[in-house]
């Protein structure tokens, strides 16, 4: 089956998109132009030639890691042999807006270039699941623990950069919860995390009080991984691995480091992260006992 011929759904997919992050976007025009690419029997080395650009060029355009312009949508299309008006316009229209700035914009001052494409992958998320070691996840920090940490690992910013950090973070928490359809995020937090009390007792004694709150909605689940428990498949570190509700869309790793991160692609790297998160979520204690385990920390604090 040939591009010109293969059934297209662009237009749907670009109805149901049109909200999601620029990231995101990316990926979805990407993937459909991937499909188009393959059913033409066209080579990666091909496409990018067409372009005036390199097949490395054309790959990173399929996994939706740099920006598209319009012309070299348009000229991609028609090499496809995708010539149809009604699916070619939805998909450029679609590239169109996988341009315009996320809402986190703004917050360019304090946004590492590194950590922008994140922002935009867990805007688009389905579910996210993490492993966190020392600290608790972002998305269910409260402001005053966020700025203690925030403060520590930026000890030259100023108050109001801290600020507005901390502004970000919990806005990212609004847009993913708040959406439609809210992100089911699922944690895994080792216990050392509990026992670490960040910005002092009072802090820390809010924290949990606020871990246990978002245990108990629908869409998070959050397990204690005890010391006891001994040694797991992910002390290499934390990892996030983000789903989304494209079936085109691969699962994304995360891996953040402190002045950079990693986004393992292969799909046998991926497996492999899904596989050590299914582990570490058998191995540690059951969602049931979540709510014990937290007023048992609570309990410890001074």
């Amino acid at each position: 089956m040939t591009a010109a011929n293969l059934p297209d759904d662009s237009a749907r997919v670009a109805q149901e998109h049109r909200t999601s992050g620029p990231t995101v976007l990316r990926m979805v025009v990407g993937a459909q132009l991937r499909r188009f690419r393959e059913a033409a029997g066209i080579s990666t080395e091909a496409a990018g030639y067409e372009i005036r650009g390199s097949h490395s060029k054309i790959s990173r355009m399929e996994l939706g890691r740099v920006g598209f312009k319009e012309r070299d949508i348009a000229d991609l299309l028609t090499l496809y042999g995708v010539t149809d008006p009604g699916v070619r316009e939805p998909l450029l229209e679609l590239a169109v807006h996988a341009g315009e700035p996320g809402w986190w914009h703004r917050f360019g001052d304090v946004v590492p270039g590194w950590f922008e494409p994140y922002l935009g992958l867990e805007q688009g998320a389905l579910v996210v699941r993490v492993y966190e070691v020392l600290d608790v996840p972002e998305l269910l920090q409260t402001p005053e623990y966020a700025r203690s940490l925030l403060a520590v690992r930026y000890p030259e910013a100023r108050p109001d950069e801290i600020d507005r950090r901390v502004e970000l973070r919990m806005l990212r928490r609004r847009h993913v919860f708040e959406r439609s359809e809210p992100l089911r995020l699922w944690v895994v937090l080792d216990e050392a995390a509990l026992c670490r009390t960040v910005g002092g007792p009072a802090t820390m004694r809010a924290q949990i009080e606020y871990l246990i709150a978002m245990a108990a909605l629908p869409n998070v689940t959050v397990q204690i991984l005890p010391f006891a428990s001994g040694g797991h498949p992910a002390e290499s570190g934390p990892v996030t691995l983000l789903r989304f509700a494209e079936p085109e869309l691969p699962d994304v790793v995360y891996l953040e480091q402190l002045t950079g991160a990693l986004y393992p692609d292969r799909p046998a790297e991926i497996a492999c992260y899904r596989d050590v998160l299914n582990r570490v979520g058998l191995q540690a204690e059951p969602p049931a006992r979540t709510r014990g385990l937290l007023q048992a920390a609570l309990a410890r604090l001074p």
